[in-house]
């Protein structure tokens, strides 16, 4: 009897959970119109299994302020990943590392443009802080370097 409850309540369980389970590698990125380096990170994203939807857009700070991304803070383009924000740059062991943590934050930026980080050409210059972003906007800290 204990064995079928047993299974009864993890097929409950991979059923319920299913359907978040299957976003999860869901990328919603969106960039300026003919940017190789958003292009080259989005790329990046594909080849560590993210599924990315590529959108142009002449509004990209406007929807990075909307998103909660201060404006100092924001990156090259804007992503949606299971609930996050992720702006700039981010490789993608760190946003794995998001979903996989799934700390109670907005979501995560790498401002401006990095030599050297997923999708931009050159050496990369040294550690890449990627900014932690609270739910109320406000930089909670270095959330991961790489």
């Amino acid at each position: 009897m204990r064995i079928i409850l047993n299974t009864v309540a993890l097929a409950t369980f991979v059923w319920s959970t299913a359907p978040a389970l299957a976003g999860e590698n869901d990328v919603m990125l969106y960039k300026n119109p003919q940017c190789g380096c958003c292009e080259g990170h989005a790329e990046h994203l594909r080849e560590n299994g993210f599924n990315v939807t590529e959108q142009a857009t002449h509004d990209l700070g406007q929807m990075s302020s909307e998103a909660g991304i201060p404006e100092e803070l924001q990156g090259c383009h804007l992503a949606f990943v299971d609930g996050y924000v992720v702006s700039g740059h981010v490789p993608a062991s760190t946003v794995r590392k998001l979903l996989t943590e799934r700390p109670d934050i907005k979501g995560v930026t790498l401002p401006g443009m990095p030599t050297g980080s997923p999708g931009m050409p050159g050496p990369k210059q040294g550690p890449l802080e990627i900014l932690e972003i609270t739910k109320s906007g406000a930089v909670g800290g270095i959330y991961a370097r790489e």
